[in-house]
């Protein structure tokens, strides 16, 4: 019989007793495990372990399966299958062959795992549940309170921090590496410094997947579903898994820890925390951060959420336009109406690019042509609302400055051009040419299709100018053609005279804008 007096135990705490007489473990009635040296371990919020030394297991554990799960107490356990005859219980029973220094006593036993129908008959042992203090109280109550209004993942990171640290946690470091779906970069990596005080953030490439730091690090391991990692750096080991060990303990660190903040989606997140006190961390420490996991992880859920709507917005509709999506402009007929000039940049030669190319290295020409407009476009005040095939539309609101917005739609238009020219000059370039129509006018701003499938996009006449100006280009071999509503100095372009357009009820007064190229321009289509 356990005659502990139970009395009140720390905040989060782990317990071992050793259990008096024989306890005897039983599958279906056929003893698997004997022994007169078992143990009980108790832990926070957990149910009570019952441990036996792994020489009194009988031989019906398969060898390691290589499941793992990981306990920033215990260390990281390895699970064996339980195999009786035609019966196989798959990760019956774990077992930490590398545990930790708060758990060493545990060191080469075997536990079974509460789901697996194996009956322990504890002989004359009653188990008695410690009576553990209010670990997480404060700590949730900030979570779920003053948390909720902080408005960026950054100074999330600084104020958990600090309360961690409040709470008597001894934090030297924390951070957070939360993966993102951007086009562009991978995830963003928030990291809290007790020396500074304050909080980095890095957004790392897709390249940081192929790099050997990455590769070899912690955060590849926790977030490929590895489990989580602890290292304590105070003392020798045999040698230290990842490179990032050894660069901490260099900094005074001596306690190390990382464990996977998982996602709603299933995604794994990664939080590591660093300290450089003597002792490293206090079970109660961690059990503070292990207890607030799953709350923290979801804060850091909402802030990516948001930056991925953010930046899969901005990616498929624009800056400008993802901006309005964001800001509730989701019907179909939100919008504005607005005056802008309006760019139809369109690639000329396309097919007989494409069909002397071909497909892989055309689409890469396409690319690096979209790059090329867009960039100069954005540079210029205006923004690429869509893709079509092979050509680029792009606004330029007017606002209160329409001679500014006229201006930057030219002033794009020619170092388009100049742009396309310095890629072709380079060695092994194909010739990539464009044809380009400008219009100025009233148009719609804003959602435009079907109740199930929204585009956010211009409507009005000035669009449809600027792309007939274009097709007209290509036909008549000048690149950049706009219409006279565009051009505040027209004397200072080619008069093309008043043009039929297609599907343009009236004619429009047009004019070839000279580059230094069209000269050279054959009519392609």
């Amino acid at each position: 019989m356990n005659m502990r007096a139970n009395t009140a135990q720390p905040a989060y705490g782990i317990l071992v007793e050793e259990l008096r007489g024989q306890v005897t473990a039983r599958h279906s009635g056929k003893v698997i495990a004997q022994s007169r040296r078992a143990k009980v371990m108790y832990e926070t919020r957990r149910p009570a372990a019952i441990y036996f030394p792994r020489d009194d297991i009988r031989s019906c554990l398969s060898p390691a399966n290589g499941h793992q799960t990981f306990c920033p107490f215990k260390g990281t356990a390895g699970y064996q299958d339980l195999q009786l005859g035609d019966d196989n219980i798959a990760n019956a029973a774990w077992s930490y062959d590398d545990v930790l220094p708060e758990a060493s006593i545990i060191a080469g036993h075997v536990s079974f795992v509460p789901e697996a129908p194996v009956e322990i008959d504890l002989g004359s042992n009653l188990l008695q549940v410690p009576e553990y203090s209010n670990i997480s109280g404060p700590l949730v109550d900030w979570l779920l309170r003053e948390a909720a209004y902080l408005p960026t993942p950054e100074e999330f990171t600084q104020r958990l921090s600090e309360k961690l640290v409040e709470h008597g946690v001894q934090l030297s470091r924390l951070a957070v590496m939360a993966w993102s779906l951007h086009p562009m970069i991978a995830g963003k990596n928030f990291i809290w410094s007790r020396t500074t005080g304050t909080v980095t953030t890095y957004a790392p490439s897709y390249e940081i997947h192929d790099h050997p730091a990455f590769q070899n690090s912690p955060l590849r391991h926790v977030s490929n579903g590895l489990g989580g990692i602890r290292h304590r750096l105070d003392f020798d080991q045999p040698g230290d898994a990842f490179p990032i060990l050894s660069d901490l303990r260099k900094e005074g660190a001596t306690d190390y820890v990382a464990m996977p903040l998982p996602f709603s989606d299933g995604r794994i997140n990664v939080l590591t925390v660093a300290s450089h006190h003597p002792k490293g961390f206090s079970t109660e420490n961690l059990g503070l951060i292990f207890e607030c996991s799953a709350v923290i992880a979801r804060y850091y859920e909402v802030f990516m959420q948001r930056e991925n709507a953010q930046s899969l917005l901005e990616t498929y509709v624009g800056k400008r336009s993802g901006a309005r999506v964001l800001g509730g402009e989701i019907r179909r007929g939100d919008g504005d109406d607005i005056d802008a000039a309006i760019m139809f940049c369109d690639l000329r030669g396309s097919t007989r690019l494409e069909e002397e190319l071909g497909r892989i290295a055309y689409i890469e020409l396409l690319n690096s042509f979209f790059e090329t407009a867009s960039t100069i476009v954005h540079e210029h005040g205006g923004e690429v609302l869509k893709f079509i095939g092979d050509a680029v539309l792009a606004v330029f609101p007017a606002g209160d400055t329409p001679t500014e917005a006229r201006a930057q739609a030219l002033q794009s238009a020619g170092a388009i051009v100049d742009g396309l020219n310095a890629m072709r000059d380079e060695d092994g370039n194909p010739r990539c040419e464009c044809s380009i129509g400008l219009a100025y006018g009233g148009v719609t701003y804003g959602n435009v299709g079907s109740r199930e499938r929204l585009d956010f996009t211009v409507i009005g006449q000035a669009a449809n100018i600027a792309a007939r100006l274009g097709d007209y280009g290509k036909s008549c071999g000048h690149t950049i053609v706009a219409s006279r509503d565009l051009l505040e100095a027209p004397e200072q372009a080619t008069p093309l005279g008043s043009v039929s357009l297609h599907n343009v009820s009236r004619p429009v007064e047009a004019f070839a804008v000279p580059v230094e190229t069209d000269a050279d321009q054959s009519a392609l289509s």
